[in-house]
């Protein structure tokens, strides 16, 4: 069995969609605001926890290179507001 590691190759720039888990909406759609300024982005409620403690958001955005993907994918981590990015 080959247990190689696949590498994802991406042509940029590229749709790519965020999955930002927080506790309260509104805290979480504004760090999302915060976080990307004037891009161009969709952010929709796509769940919440059993407990309705946590909510998940799908943000969607075109991304024009890795480190802006990357980068991006650290500020919204970073923010207080912000529990967990996938």
């Amino acid at each position: 069995m080959d247990r190689r590691k696949a590498v994802l190759q991406l042509d940029y720039p590229c749709r790519w969609t965020y999955k930002v888990i927080g506790s309260v909406e509104g805290d979480v759609r504004g760090a999302v605001a915060e976080v990307l300024g004037d891009c161009d982005h969709t952010l929709s409620l796509s769940n919440n926890s059993r407990s309705g403690r946590y909510l998940s958001f799908k943000v969607a955005l075109t991304v024009h290179s890795e480190a802006q993907q990357v980068g991006l994918y650290l500020a919204l981590s970073q923010h207080r507001a912000i529990k967990i990015v996938l």
